[in-house]
This record gives C-alpha cells, sequence and structure tokens, in this order.
C-alpha cells in the first residue's frame, strides 16, 4: 500500500490520478489533497476519498473548505507554508507533484529534503530551478519519476540502461492542432481553436502550451536535467499520431522507443507504482488502427516559442525560469483573448531582456527572477493595451 499526496488534486493530471487510485484501492491510499482555490471539487474529493489532511492554498477559501468536512476526521490546512509541511509526514510515502507552473517549486524541494519518492508532472519546476532540484534529489538519495508521457518514454527506455551511454533522446510532438499552419493563418486563432488539441485531453494552460510548441521546448529543458543530458544531446521530432510517446538512441546507434495510445493515466499510474508495472483496463493498442506512423522536421521559424526555449535552455542560469514565468503571463492573457497568438513570443522575448542574468541562482533568486518577469510582462501587456487585468 503506497500512501500518496496528490499536490494538484483538482487539475487534470490530480483528477486522473485519482481515477487510478480507484481502480487500484488495494494499492493506494490518498494521504493528502491540495488545491489551489477550487474549494468546490477538493470538498467532493475529501469526501470521497478521506485523506488525513487538505490544504487549500487560497486562504480566502479555508473557511469553506474548513465548514465542509467539520464532521469528517480530516484537517484542514491552508497557505504555501502548510503545502510543504504536510509533504513531510511520515505517513506519506509518495509525493505527486501536480501543481501547475512556478508555485510548485516549493513544495517538490520540500518533499525532496523529507526523502519522500516524487512524481513529477510539473515540468515546471524543473524548467525553473532544475539545477538547484537535482543536486538536491542526489544529496537525498530521492527518485523522481517523470510523469509527462514523453518524460517517462525516455525514463522507461532508460531502464536497465545503466553501463550504456546515450548519444541522444528524441521528444516527440504531435504537432499541437495548428501543425503545418503557417503565421498568416496563426495570426488570427483565438483561445478556442488552440484548446483543440487533436491527440490529447489537458488543462487549459498545456494545450495553448502545445498549440505554441512551447510545451515541447520546456520539455527539453526538463529532460536535460532529469536524464542529466548536454542541450545538444536532445532533439524534437513531429509525430502527429502521438503513439510514440519519445525514443533514446545509444551510441550503438540502436534506438529504443516507448509506445502506447495517449492517455496521461498511464504515464501517472507507471510513476505512481514503480518500479512494479500493474494491471488495467485502458484500451490496448492496436497496430492495425495506425498503418502509418510518421514523422517530421518541427517548424522552429513558425513556432517561435520551441526556438525561444531552445535557447533558453542553452544560457541556462535563471534565463528558463524567466521564460517560463513570462509564459505563464501571456498565456493566461491570450486565454482570454486580450493577446493574439503570435504576440505571445514577443512578449516573452522583450521579458527575457530585462531580467538580469543570473548563473547560478539560488533559491531566493530564482523566485525573484520569477517575480521580475512577471512584473515586466504585465508591463508589457498593459503598454500593448492588452492586459491581463
Amino acid at each position: 500500500m503506497k500512501r500518496l499526496a496528490i499536490l494538484g488534486s483538482t487539475g487534470s493530471v490530480g483528477t486522473q490520478a485519482l481515477e487510478v487510485v480507484s481502480e487500484h484501492p488495494d494499492l493506494f491510499e490518498v494521504e493528502v489533497l491540495s488545491a489551489h482555490r477550487n474549494a468546490t471539487l477538493l470538498i467532493e474529493q475529501a469526501k470521497k476519498y478521506k485523506p488525513n489532511a487538505v490544504v487549500i492554498t487560497d486562504e480566502a477559501k479555508y473557511k469553506e473548505v474548513k465548514e465542509a468536512l467539520l464532521m469528517l476526521p480530516i484537517k484542514v490546512f491552508t497557505g504555501q507554508k502548510a503545502l510543504c509541511d504536510v509533504v513531510e509526514w511520515d505517513t506519506v510515502d509518495t509525493v505527486l507533484g501536480a501543481i501547475l507552473g512556478f508555485a510548485g517549486l516549493r513544495s517538490v524541494l520540500a518533499a525532496i529534503n523529507a526523502g519522500k519518492r516524487v512524481a513529477l508532472a510539473n515540468k515546471e519546476t524543473l524548467v525553473v530551478a532544475g539545477e538547484l532540484v537535482m543536486q538536491q534529489a542526489r544529496a537525498k538519495g530521492v527518485p523522481i519519476i517523470p510523469v509527462d508521457s514523453e518524460h517517462s518514454a525516455i525514463f522507461q527506455c532508460l531502464a536497465g540502461e545503466d553501463i550504456n551511454k546515450v548519444e541522444k533522446i528524441i521528444l516527440t510532438a504531435s504537432g499541437g492542432p495548428f501543425l503545418g499552419r503557417k503565421p498568416n493563418y496563426l495570426v488570427n486563432v483565438k483561445a478556442s481553436h488552440a484548446l483543440q488539441h487533436p491527440n490529447w485531453s489537458m488543462g487549459a494552460k498545456i494545450s495553448i502550451d502545445s498549440a505554441t510548441l512551447m510545451n515541447k521546448g520546456l520539455e527539453m529543458i526538463e529532460a536535460k536535467w532529469l536524464f542529466g543530458l548536454e542541450n545538444e544531446q536532445i532533439e524534437v521530432v513531429i509525430h502527429p499520431q502521438s503513439i510514440i510517446h519519445s525514443m533514446v538512441q545509444f551510441t550503438d546507434g540502436s534506438i529504443k522507443s516507448q509506445m502506447g495510445l495517449p492517455d496521461m493515466k498511464l504515464p501517472i499510474q507507471y510513476a505512481i507504482a514503480f518500479p512494479h508495472r500493474i494491471h488495467n483496463k485502458y484500451k490496448r493498442l492496436d497496430f492495425k488502427d495506425y498503418p502509418k506512423l510518421s514523422f517530421e522536421a518541427a517548424d522552429y521559424k513558425t513556432f517561435r516559442n520551441l526556438a525561444i526555449a531552445k535557447e533558453a535552455m542553452f544560457k541556462g542560469g535563471n534565463v528558463p525560469c524567466v521564460l517560463n514565468a513570462a509564459n505563464e503571463m501571456v498565456v493566461h492573457s491570450f486565454l482570454q483573448n486580450k493577446v493574439g497568438f503570435l504576440e505571445m513570443s514577443e512578449m516573452i522575448e522583450k521579458t527575457l531582456e530585462c531580467v538580469p542574468f543570473i548563473e547560478h541562482p539560488t533559491i531566493e533568486e530564482y523566485e525573484q527572477s520569477d517575480t521580475d518577469a512577471r512584473t515586466y510582462a504585465t508591463e508589457f501587456l498593459k503598454k500593448s493595451q492588452l492586459s491581463i487585468y
């Protein structure tokens, strides 16, 4: 029985993780659930799974959650500090980090420092502070099991290959809803169009990132730190069918891939059950349904976010942190149709020019870089009369 703290339980990954728990009640027990402001769903989840504790980080929602769970033996906490405290409890075995964006960093670091196994769905944790996070994970001997389908694929391909040298990894990308489109088309697209991913069912923010290919750029940075790679060892290829989730090429030229239908519950299950593979009733891949698997080069010129993220990976330091913060701001604005699809890249580039470079930031410097980037991005949005407010 593995006792889980699911951080971000009301999001896309969190809700699917709870579905996995429901399918295997003999293997998993929910110890902690957390949400930011979705008190209604958090209360519903708490009543169903009866965790030891819940954390609502938006303090304005604390009273609502507390009163709703008053008659149940469930502890209710609020605030970011509480989130870091509960992951350290002895009753927690595995922490699923599924809080969206920069907000998930502190709690993941707390889990690592407490020696907990971490199933990581929050790619921004490694994008923002990958060097720091992996240093602490190695120092504590804590395994970081990736939940992203691409990184889970690489992780699985590397199993049993400890003594063999990796030549490169190949991250596959579906290309999103605008595959093959050019700027004269993209200039007019709205959030409703970008949210229509052809293969995956995801939350709004990651769906937009997929449409701009920023998601793949962030995954490149995540992979660098997660697998200890050089920048030159990471490649992106477009694979519209989303059947091959990623590949590893070894020094002898051979390539291993991990394949399956596009269903996030599978990498979630793999991460929280690791090192065991457990039976499920998910639909199986039938190759007769996919007689053709195709691949093509990524269009770095049209989808500039991918090029911007790759450049940030090579620069290193606090640059990926600034990139991530600026991207979160402009995506939020785009979802409200207050900034254009192509303008998002322009806003990110402007923000990157403004925040001073720090080669090896401390956690406090990462946080300051994040704050500064959001301030500059907001100013640019206001100046263009496309404020997020």
